[in-house]
């Protein structure tokens, strides 16, 4: 029995069969509609979610199989006290499989310790977000062909972002990819990050202060939101707050083929208008979460 707590807990080879099977999902969705007949899926969420939570539901149905679940912690019985751990262990008697999200580090994985079925991490505070890192390889993958050779600018709150700290530790697995690190030094990617992972495995990257002066280097665009209640005071954040905002303006600056991601959900980091541009990519995105969870859940039930 396996569980999935991080991207890095799938090899490289193990990455490309998942999303090979994506794929095939993607494409012949029939003959995966049976898969999971009379299987179940407990989506234990102690804190709200729209994509993530419905795209597991959606996974799950899609393959024939039903959910259960809870969508906060009030309507659960961590609010009379309940434990992860206990949780889980009466879990694991109800279904086969269970998605997690929980507010803080690591609960997902003291789940996992204790359960008799296998635990997807649907995101664990400012840790992990390992099923969206999926999501994006998969996206990328699919409209790039092959991950390797390209300039990927990760623009926003790279600080607290558990989207882009998961992505990076998943792409310095690939050949050839630069990082532009997009941010208000405010919000720059953490130390650990630079030196653990970028350094360590000598990728090349640059750190700047300005979307505009970079749209034209890049291949793909990853946005997230710049936070005002990341910065100390308001002066700063409306000082800084458009120089990462992207607008159709500044998308005229960038390549012809340069895709937007977006882990979603947005606020006003992409204007409406740039919905319209054939290169913004972020719903396409989302629909994508929903085939490599179908892929992720057969592969963790062994039904593949």
């Amino acid at each position: 029995m396996r569980h999935l707590m991080s991207p890095l807990d799938l090899s490289r080879a193990e990455l490309e069969q998942l999303m090979d099977l994506a794929d095939d999902i993607k494409l012949h969705p029939d003959v995966y509609s049976e898969k999971c007949h009379g299987k179940k899926l407990a989506t234990c969420f102690y804190e709200p979610s729209t994509r993530t939570r419905l795209s597991f539901e959606a996974a799950m149905l899609n393959l024939g199989g039903s959910v259960l679940g809870f969508s906060s912690a009030d309507s659960s019985s961590a609010a009379k006290g309940e434990s992860v751990s206990d949780t889980i262990r009466v879990i694991s008697s109800y279904a086969d499989i269970c998605a997690m999200r929980h507010p803080k580090e690591g609960a997902p994985l003291v789940a996992s310790q204790r359960s008799l079925i296998p635990v997807i991490n649907a995101g664990d505070g400012g840790h992990q977000h390992p099923t969206q890192t999926l999501t994006d390889l998969f996206t990328i993958r699919s409209l790039r062909g092959e991950i390797k050779d390209l300039t990927i600018g990760l623009c926003g709150d790279l600080k607290f972002g558990r989207t882009v700290h998961s992505l990076i530790n998943a792409l310095v697995r690939y050949p050839g990819i630069k990082f532009v690190l997009i941010s208000p030094e405010e919000l720059r990617v953490p130390e650990y990050i630079r030196e653990d992972v970028l350094d360590k495995n000598g990728f090349e990257y640059k750190e700047v202060d300005s979307l505009d002066n970079v749209m034209g280097e890049l291949d793909i665009l990853y946005m997230t939101r710049v936070q005002r209640e990341r910065f100390f005071n308001e002066e700063d954040y409306i000082r800084l707050k458009d120089f990462f905002i992207l607008t159709k303006e500044k998308m005229h600056l960038a390549k012809k083929d340069m895709m937007v991601l977006h882990p979603l959900p947005r606020v006003n980091e992409i204007a409406v208008d740039v919905d319209d541009d054939p290169r913004a990519m972020y719903f396409e995105q989302a629909r994508n979460g929903v085939f490599i969870r179908m892929a992720l859940i057969l592969t963790l039930l062994e039904l593949v």
